[in-house]
């Protein structure tokens, strides 16, 4: 009887704890999350090169994109830009793109490649570093896939669930001892 009422004990926990657990994820720190979408292509480029600016879903004419490394570009009209890295950029370094659609600002990342004497001011990129993609609405999903250290709500239900259960096994099996009938 003692160990019914623990497992029912453990498994209330355990749906308390998962039905917190998405509201706790609400606010993870990342800001970046914007009601339009956003790219830098080439993701880590040389000093010198040329990187394609994109915007989508941004309700007026123009983005304006800024960054420490090239002059401001504005995008019209949902049309990509380019802009030429700054050739006295610090090699190895991260900067930060910020895309402002009418006061909305989103940033992403641009990773400075290390210049290996054959720089021709092209492409020594990775591929496409995607900011935020038309944003994520409330309850439909979380950035932890942003960040490739984070948790997203399904790592974490899982993991309460797992702690639970071996809660309420620990529990189960200690009364059992308890008793005599382990």
């Amino acid at each position: 009887m003692r160990a019914i009422r623990a497992a029912s004990a453990a498994l209330l926990s355990a749906i308390a704890v998962v039905s917190v657990a998405p509201l706790a994820l609400a606010d993870d720190g990342n800001h970046d999350i914007t009601s339009f979408g956003f790219s830098v292509t080439p993701a880590t480029i040389a000093p010198g090169g040329t990187v394609t600016l994109t915007s989508e879903g941004c309700e007026v004419p123009s983005v304006t994109v800024t960054s420490t490394v090239f002059e401001t570009v504005t995008l019209n009209e949902g049309r990509p830009g380019t802009a030429t890295v700054d050739v006295d950029a610090k090699a190895g370094s991260q900067v930060e793109i910020t895309f402002d659609c009418k006061g909305e600002r989103g940033t992403t990342r641009l990773t400075i490649a290390g210049d290996t004497g054959g720089n021709t001011g092209h492409d020594t990129g990775t591929g496409t570093h995607t900011g935020a993609t038309k944003g994520v609405k409330a309850g439909y999903g979380t950035a932890a896939g942003t960040d490739p250290a984070g948790l997203g709500a399904t790592e974490v239900v899982t993991g309460v669930l797992l702690i639970a259960g071996a809660l309420g096994a620990a529990v189960v099996l200690t009364r059992r001892r308890a008793d005599g009938r382990a």
